[in-house]
């Protein structure tokens, strides 16, 4: 036997394995981060693809963040990470007449809200990525006029469209006489 080694027990246990704690620590990490920023479970039932009403290339969404105006625009892009917390939306809009694009991060804690002020008219997108939008043959253009209704039908304003302006202000009226002549 050799006499310059002697084994010695270990000084303190060996840790036991995470695995048997936690199996899979990042799926726990975002859940507990999905509890905090989404408490409601509102956005993400908003974006999930298992939702048939889920938000889609097309649709025209109102952002309200914490700091600044709300900003809208038609969703060009949405696009899904790894992890669902790093979920974004490429919004396309207009300022001043300049098409102007935002990607917005739903989960950010600067988003206080994300509305669907309109989904796709016509056909559905046979895209996923709008980015040919930005041609002015397809471009959209300015949807504050959309919006701007949306906001004023939920606060319980008049319709658009109810008043009628012009030449045609007034002709229901007009019929009426005319009924009443006869």
């Amino acid at each position: 036997a050799e006499t310059g080694l002697e084994t010695h027990p270990p000084s303190c246990p060996r840790p036991g394995s995470t695995l048997k704690v936690c199996p899979d620590p990042i799926a726990v990490l975002t859940a507990a981060q999905l509890r905090v920023l989404d408490p409601t479970g509102a956005r993400t039932r908003l974006f999930s693809p298992d939702n048939p009403e889920r938000v889609k290339p097309g649709d025209i969404l109102l952002v309200r963040h914490k700091s600044g105006d709300p900003w809208s625009g038609v969703v060009l892009n949405i696009r899904r990470r790894h992890s669902p917390i790093d979920t974004a939306v490429l919004l396309r809009g207009q300022l001043t007449r300049v098409g102007v694009e935002m990607w917005v991060k739903i989960y950010s804690p600067n988003v206080e809200g994300i509305e669907v002020v309109q989904r796709k008219v016509g056909r559905r997108a046979r895209r996923a990525k709008l980015h040919y939008m930005r041609l002015p043959r397809h471009d959209i253009g300015s949807v504050e006029g959309v919006v701007k209704a949306y906001v004023r039908q939920k606060a319980g304003g008049p319709v658009a469209g109810s008043r009628v302006k012009g030449r045609d202000a007034g002709s229901q009226s007009k019929k009426s006489n005319k009924k009443g002549r006869n």
